[in-house]
């Protein structure tokens, strides 16, 4: 074991990596609660039955595809990187994908599934690395930050802090409400912890706010601490009915499915590169065993849709791990073997409410946000197109609104502005996918 992960070459032991997975399990263990009360539309209130997934199926599935995805990166790319079903993509499956187009979660999971055998084939081939090279770096920024305002913006609906207003659209809620002020409670203890630099802060802040909510009895306590894992019949293979539905193939799944491909494009690549960076993995500006690392993602994301949960993808907070120690894939070994072994805490964790997630969502938000920063804004022709992909997700509650429109936008900004050899031919392909991804939006 020590050999295969070259624990001599790479100093560390048994040890370290074990901190190192255990830390980054304790990083990113708030999806366990907020992926399936995110893809089930717990915060929909009046929603049909056949829109609404399964709970206990959804948590067994974003607890198995964590660990299988974990486990194939830690065996196959030897990298200390996690992976779940990642935030923004979840928030995109729910809240766009079903709740905004009305389509079957089944058929939300083919489209994960679909995009999945492309990110498989491309990365294969090599036309992946050419495909995120031919798009500007502040695009791919200000696809970055505008997911991160639109889940803070589900976040704070979720908390009740934001709510409807049939003035304005959106305005102030009521702040003395039991569970928006659960809400804000948990986003000032986990703000203080994040401040403060403390690991699993997220985590600690969710489970600070559940005993605050049992105290003043806005949650009620579980019946037990361990139980029986709920059945993952529910979801387990659903999406396979949507290819017999002809309802499915319609061009708003296809851009559907072009947005699942290209966030998990980026999503992947910014974490490979900074977590590697963390570590002094990166040769020569080059990352060793990228392949290999992008193959464990696309697998990971096929087995999760078939499970019954969104895209699988690398997850930042495994710089937590590394920052404790973790070099190699054995941490990730550790991390999935947490995620397995939580599916018996099912009672304890099936309790948590939205007020309880909506700090997670904000906080997760924040990081996001920062690439804003890495965006040249005195450029106009730059400006315009990031702008409109930032702030078009959440005003338009679509990610892939967002996306369309700065794609859209920056073949003609840098036209107009005769900058027409910097833009890469690609960028006119999706341009012209994305004017005809509005043409027929409703179909």
């Amino acid at each position: 074991m020590k050999k295969y992960f070259q624990f001599e070459e790479l100093g560390t032991n048994y040890r370290r990596e074990f901190v190192g997975g255990f830390t980054t399990f304790l990083a990113m263990a708030y999806i366990l609660v907020v992926n399936p009360i995110t893809l089930t539309l717990a915060d929909v209130k009046d929603l049909p039955d056949a829109l609404r997934m399964d709970y206990g199926a959804v948590f067994v599935a974003t607890a198995l595809a964590a660990a299988v995805g974990s486990i194939i990166m830690g065996l196959v790319g030897k990298y200390p990187i996690a992976l779940a079903p990642g935030m923004g993509l979840n928030a995109f499956f729910a809240y766009s994908v079903v709740l905004g187009n009305g389509a079957p979660w089944q058929h939300g999971l083919a489209a994960v599934f679909i995009s999945s055998v492309f990110f498989l084939l491309l990365t294969i081939s090599g036309l992946r690395e050419k495909i995120i090279n031919a798009i500007p770096v502040e695009l791919k920024h200000a696809v970055g930050a505008g997911i991160g305002l639109f889940i803070t913006f589900v976040g704070f609906k979720n908390a009740g802090i934001i709510v409807n207003n049939d003035a304005t659209l959106v305005g102030l809620g009521d702040l003395t409400h039991g569970n928006t002020l659960l809400a804000i409670f948990g986003l000032l203890v986990t703000v203080i912890m994040m401040t403060r630099g403390v690991k699993g802060a997220v985590f600690y802040g969710m489970a600070l706010t559940v005993i605050a909510g049992m105290i003043f009895n806005l949650i009620e306590a579980p019946q037990q601490i361990v139980g029986p894992v709920p059945s993952l019949e529910p979801t387990f293979g659903a999406l396979f009915s949507a290819f017999g539905d002809p309802s499915f193939y319609t061009s708003t799944m296809l851009g559907i499915i072009l947005t699942f491909l290209f966030v998990d494009f980026f999503d992947n690549a910014g974490t490979l590169v900074a977590v590697a960076n963390q570590a002094g993995m990166m040769k020569e500006n080059k990352l060793p065993r990228a392949g290999r690392a992008l193959f464990a993602d696309s697998i990971a994301s096929m087995l999760g849709s078939i499970f019954g949960t969104s895209t699988v993808t690398s997850y930042i907070e495994s710089s937590a791990g590394v920052a404790s120690g973790a070099r190699t894939g054995f941490a990730s070994l550790v991390t999935a073997g947490f995620f397995l072994l939580s599916l018996f805490f099912f009672p304890v964790l099936s309790v948590v409410t939205s007020p309880v997630t909506a700090p997670a969502l904000i906080i997760v938000g924040v990081l996001m946000v920062s690439s804003l920063g890495k965006i040249d804004w005195s450029r106009f022709e730059i400006a315009v197109p990031a702008f409109l992909t930032v702030i078009t997700m959440p005003l338009s509650y679509s990610i892939a609104t967002g996306i369309a429109a700065g794609f859209i936008f920056y073949p003609v900004t840098m036209m107009v502005k005769g900058r027409t050899k910097e833009i890469h031919p690609i960028m006119y392909l999706f341009f012209v996918i994305f004017v005809l991804y509005f043409m027929f939006l409703t179909e």
